[in-house]
C-alpha cells in the first residue's frame, strides 16, 4: 500500500507501550502512564446526571440526537462564563462570545485541528524543553520542525522565546514560525508553571514579531483547575484582549472524568471558520450526549464538587509521593537527586545525578521492570538530539492512577532499582 507522506511520518507514541503494560499487568506499579485516580471518578454523580438527562422524553431526544459541529450552545455560554468568572472580567473584556468558543473531542483533538488549519511541512513551531511529547509527535506528522526553549523553576524563559525568534529572523525563517506551544498550568512532564510575570510579555513577544503575519501562542490549560497549592493565575489569554494571539485549549477530562472525552477551545476569530471545517471533516461534533451531561453537571454544581473532590485527593496524593522521594532516595551512593514540587496536576519531574541513566534502553528501565515500577523515559519529552546528558537523566513520575497506598511502594522499587544500577561512569 502506498502510504502518503503523513503516514509515514507519524509513528507510534512511546505512551502507548507505557498504558498498555499497566493495564495488562495489574502487579505492576506504573508511575508512568498519566491516568486519573479510578476510585474518584464520579459514578454516582453521572448516574444522577443520566437519570436527570432521560427523565423527560424530549431531554432524553435531544440528548441522543446528533449534536452541532461547534458543539451545544448551552455549554459553550457555560465554559465561557466560567472562564469569565476565573479570570475575573468580562467576555467583552476578551471579545470573546460563545461563537469563539468550539466543543472537541478531547484537548487532544483540538491541538490536532488547530495544527491542521496553521501548519505546512516545513513550518516551525517554538516548544519547551521537556514539552508534552505526545503534542510533539502530532507536530512530526504534519512535518513539522521544532525550536526549544530552556524551562526553568518559572516555566517556559520569555528570554529564551526571544533568542530563538531573533534566530529565525537572522536565518531568514521567521516567516516559517507559526506558534509557541505552551503548557501554562503544572505542565506535563514537569509539574511547573508558567510565571505569572512571564504571561503577558509572552503575549508582547508574539505581538512584537507579527510583522509579515500573525504569530499564534497555543495555550494548553488541560491541568489548570487540578490546582491545589497557591494561587490559580490568570490565563495567557487574559493578557490577549483583542483575541488575537492566543488559542486557549482547556478539557473536562482530568478536572471531571476522561470518559466523556470533551475539551473546548476560545479561538480568535479567524481561526473559528477554518477549525470548524476540519472538524466537520472529522466528525460534525463531538459526543453529544456527553456534552449534556456536563452541562448539567456545570448547572447542579456537580461538576465544581467534583473538581474539590480530585484537588483533595491528588494534594495528597503528591504529597506520599514527595515524601516517599525524600525517604527512599536518602544519602542515595549514586549522587543526590533533584525533583519538583507541583502546586497541581499529575506530575513530578526527576533529574538523576549523571552516574544514572533513565532512557528507555538503560538498566535502571529494565531493572524497574524487574522490581515491578513504571516511570516514562525523560528522553520521550525532548526533541532527538537534543539536551544531551540532561534528557538521559531525567524522568517523569505520575501519582494519578496508582492507589494511595502504593505510591511509596512503587517509589520504594523505583530506588532499590536504582541502587542497583549506580555506577561511576558519567552517563552517555
Amino acid at each position: 500500500i502506498p502510504f502518503s507522506k503523513k503516514a509515514e511520518r507519524t509513528q507510534v507514541q512511546p505512551i502507548s507501550y507505557l498504558i498498555q503494560a499497566a493495564v495488562q499487568n495489574r502487579d505492576l506499579i506504573s508511575l508512568a502512564a498519566g491516568l486519573v485516580d479510578e476510585p474518584s471518578l464520579p459514578v454516582d454523580a453521572a448516574k444522577t446526571l443520566i437519570a436527570d438527562i432521560l427523565a423527560t422524553e424530549a431531554g432524553g431526544r435531544a440528548a441522543l440526537q446528533y449534536g452541532t459541529t461547534d458543539g451545544l450552545l448551552k455549554l459553550r455560554c457555560q465554559v465561557l462564563e466560567q472562564l469569565c468568572t476565573t479570570e475575573g472580567c468580562t467576555a467583552e473584556d476578551l471579545n470573546l462570545t460563545d461563537e469563539n468558543v468550539i466543543i472537541s473531542t478531547g484537548s487532544q483533538q483540538m491541538l490536532f485541528l488547530v495544527s491542521d488549519v496553521l501548519l505546512d511541512p516545513g513550518d516551525i513551531v517554538i516548544v519547551a524543553a521537556p514539552s508534552y511529547f505526545v503534542y510533539t509527535g502530532t507536530l512530526a506528522s504534519f512535518g513539522v520542525q521544532t525550536r526549544t526553549v530552556a524551562v526553568d523553576a518559572g516555566g517556559v524563559r520569555v528570554d529564551e522565546v526571544r533568542k530563538r525568534i531573533e534566530e529565525l529572523k537572522a536565518e531568514g525563517n521567521l516567516d516559517r514560525l507559526k506558534m509557541i506551544y505552551v503548557m501554562s498550568y503544572y505542565q506535563n512532564p514537569t509539574g511547573l508553571t508558567l510565571a505569572a510575570d512571564r504571561r503577558e510579555p509572552l503575549v508582547s513577544l508574539a505581538r512584537e514579531f507579527s510583522t509579515d503575519h500573525r504569530i499564534l501562542i497555543l495555550e494548553d490549560a488541560a491541568y489548570r483547575e487540578l490546582c491545589y497549592d497557591g494561587v490559580d493565575l490568570p490565563s495567557i489569554k487574559r493578557y490577549d484582549p483583542d483575541n488575537e494571539y492566543v488559542i486557549l485549549c482547556q478539557t473536562f477530562s482530568k478536572p471531571f472524568s476522561p470518559g466523556f472525552k470533551t475539551g473546548y477551545a476560545f479561538l480568535p476569530d479567524e481561526l473559528v471558520g477554518p477549525v470548524l471545517c476540519q472538524k466537520g471533516n472529522h466528525d460534525f461534533g463531538s459526543n453529544n450526549f456527553s456534552q449534556h451531561l456536563i452541562s448539567r453537571a456545570i448547572e447542579t454544581g456537580l461538576y465544581f464538587e467534583q473538581i474539590e473532590r480530585l484537588r483533595s485527593v491528588y494534594r495528597r496524593k503528591r504529597d506520599v509521593m514527595l515524601s516517599a522521594l525524600a525517604e527512599s532516595f536518602a544519602d542515595f551512593p549514586g549522587g543526590p537527586l533533584v525533583w519538583t514540587q507541583p502546586g497541581g496536576g499529575l506530575y513530578i519531574w526527576v533529574t538523576f545525578p549523571p552516574t544514572i541513566s533513565t532512557r528507555r534502553d538503560s538498566a535502571l528501565f529494565t531493572a524497574c521492570i524487574d522490581q515491578g515500577v513504571l516511570y516514562v523515559p525523560g528522553e520521550y519529552c525532548y526533541e532527538a538530539g537534543e539536551a544531551g546528558d540532561l534528557a538521559g537523566r531525567t524522568m517523569r513520575l505520575c501519582f494519578g492512577v496508582v492507589p494511595e497506598e502504593k505510591i511509596s511502594e512503587g517509589v520504594r522499587r523505583l530506588a532499590t532499582a536504582a541502587r542497583s544500577c549506580v555506577s561511576a561512569a558519567p552517563v552517555a
